[in-house]
């Protein structure tokens, strides 16, 4: 999947944010721009050296100076590979820091995303721009940008040395240049289309295999292994068939720049050898000159696929930005942070819709309220809008017109943080962390003891369950917690809701997916955590809300009944009695509760 890139994301502004990220590091980003000046000078001496060595030297036969240049020459090499070690370990440092940097940035804002964003954007995607995308701009500063500059600077002292030393001379070497510019071009071009074609791919990859995987279950159950491996290997074949054209690229471009050197090098010997018998050039120049032409077709060489890592590092960049700029993060003008709510809670003709047009609303002027320290139970068929309100009043997603009070105060007034803290929500599926059973009910929170999770616990009925575990609370759950029943997983989560305090517990059908026997078990700790506090349960079990106070029936998005399990059962044709009926008088006879 192609992301569509803002156009005002130009290349420079993306520059001009990488620039700003090396503010941190700046001293390091000069210290490697001398370097990188200091380096090309001492690149071009040492050619330069031999040069002298012969024409002063080795031609008069003087044995004690050609020593001491040759001594020139080792110490020249040796402080170019100290300082060259520095200069590369300090290029990929200063990349390091600002991918540590950045991904802790990225993953920041992800964290922050509203639900709505996660609903339109596959997991693959955030994965690719929080690890492969981020990584990919190590290369602007390790292997693009600075290295740039320095073999940009080498070239330069190269070209500008040969000139003093025989402008003739140079002029052919360089009458093939052209010919190399030319082919440079065109190999940067094929290869960050390529290279483009691969980003895009590994990011589809991602996401097919980060949901496949999850939802491996269900493809061995029904047998899908074969068409989903077809899938795949289409997938795979168009990641193979995109990194081959770029292998194709190196394979052509890499032996014609070879083909170019051979040919500048046979055609300085063939000038360079006539001006040596004309005595226009020195034997020593003849000498220097095939060191020159290495200097100089090396860097061009590696040139173009610096220029290509550095296109793809700033690709990546640019989709990154975007990820940044990404405004689906929930407002929060709020500035009330009350140490504890009253739990009164009141949505006033409440409508949503999750496109955005209200033609296609799942709730239609929702109304109802709850008195601090009641349960609230919500029943109605799939798709009926029950955990929309749930959603809403959480604030994952935000509502388009009516009003959400909590303890008479509209529930924007409140920062999103603090009034998310003062509620717990226990879902269908419960998600498990990898980590111990003592972390997955802290969240890693340093100001929960492990006492306060055991009393939990003990309240909720889960201790024994958790010390039969080997390791009882240290106990190691896997991805998702797997290894766990659903209903351990349930008293676990539970566990988790109580540990936190919360004024306002909500129960999304948290007894859907478990077997009768453990309902009882789960049974016991829903009437545990409800106890003294405001309580909305979600339920197709009605045996789970006999605690309830009121009933709210949704239908198609709108309150279709609201008041007590008595009120309700005493509705000749109510919907809600329907319900009662046919789970639990077989024979459609109500009888007197």
């Amino acid at each position: 999947m192609r992301e569509n890139l803002h156009p005002a994301s130009t290349k420079a502004s993306v520059v001009r944010r990488l620039l700003a990220l090396v503010r941190p590091y700046r001293g390091i980003v000069w210290l490697t721009a001398v370097l990188a000046v200091v380096l090309a000078v001492l690149a071009i001496a040492r050619p330069k050296l031999l040069q002298v060595m012969v024409d002063d030297y080795i031609i008069v036969g003087d044995i004690a100076g050609m020593s001491r240049v040759a001594l020139y020459i080792a110490a020249l090499l040796l402080l170019e590979v100290v300082l060259r070690y520095i200069f590369l370990y300090y290029t990929d440092w200063v990349g390091q820091m600002i991918v540590r940097d950045l991904r802790h940035r990225v993953f920041s804002h992800v964290l922050r995303l509203n639900l709505a964003y996660f609903d339109r954007t596959p997991v693959g995607q955030s994965t690719t721009r929080t690890i492969s995308d981020v990584e990919a701009i190590n290369t602007v500063f390790a292997e693009g940008s600075i290295t740039i500059l320095a073999d940009l600077l080498a070239l330069a002292a190269v070209i500008g040395v040969m000139f003093y030393t025989s402008w003739k001379l140079s002029l052919v070497v360089l009458l093939v240049f052209p010919l190399l510019l030319w082919g440079s071009y065109r190999f940067k071009e094929s290869v960050r289309k390529s290279y483009e074609k691969v980003r895009t791919h590994i990011a589809a990859m991602n996401s097919f295999l980060q949901e496949r995987i999850s939802g491996m279950r269900t493809i061995q159950i029904f047998n899908a292994e074969e068409q989903e491996a077809q899938k795949f290997r289409k997938i795979n074949r168009a990641y193979t068939e995109a990194n081959l054209r770029s292998i194709l690229a190196y394979a052509i471009f890499f032996p014609v720049v070879d083909i170019i050197s051979a040919l500048s090098l046979g055609l300085m010997v063939w000038y360079g050898a006539r001006g040596v018998l004309s005595e226009e050039v020195t034997i020593g120049t003849l000498v220097a000159f095939p060191l020159f032409i290495s200097m100089l077709y090396r860097p061009i060489r590696m040139l173009a696929d610096k220029f290509n890592t550095l296109q793809m590092g700033l690709i990546a960049a640019e989709r990154i930005f975007h990820l940044l700029e990404n405004k689906s993060v929930a407002a929060n003008p709020g500035t009330l942070r009350p140490e504890r709510l009253r739990g009164e809670v009141e949505f006033d003709n409440v409508w949503f819709s999750y496109t955005g047009s209200l033609e296609d609303a799942v709730l239609k002027g929702v109304s109802f309220r709850i008195e601090p320290g009641e349960t609230l139970a919500i029943v109605g068929s799939t798709g009926s809008g029950k955990t929309t309100i749930i959603n809403l009043l959480t604030r994952f997603y935000e509502i388009h017109s009516g009003n959400i009070r909590i303890d008479g105060q509209e529930l924007y007034e409140y920062d999103l943080y603090a009034l998310r803290r003062r509620m717990a929500v226990v879902l269908q599926d419960p998600f498990l962390f990898s980590g111990t059973v003592l972390e997955n009910i802290t969240l890693r929170d340093a100001n929960i003891c492990e006492r306060r999770v055991i009393e939990a616990a003990k309240t909720i009925g889960a201790h024994d369950f958790i010390l039969r575990l080997p390791g009882g609370y240290h106990y190691a759950v896997r991805e998702r917690g797997q290894a766990l029943s659903m209903g351990q997983r349930q008293l676990i989560a539970f566990v988790r809701a109580l540990v936190f305090d919360p004024d306002i517990l909500i129960l999304d059908e948290a007894t859907s997916s478990i077997d009768p026997e453990t309902e009882s078990v789960i049974q016991y700790a829903i009437e545990r955590l409800i106890a003294r506090r405001t309580s909305i349960v979600i339920a197709h079990r009605l045996s789970t809300i006999r605690h309830a106070r009121h009933i709210l029936v949704l239908e198609r998005g709108e309150v279709r009944e609201f008041g007590s399990p008595d009120e309700l059962l005493a509705l000749e044709g109510g919907r809600y009695r329907e319900l009662y009926e046919k789970q639990f008088l077989p024979n459609g006879i109500l009888e007197a509760r």
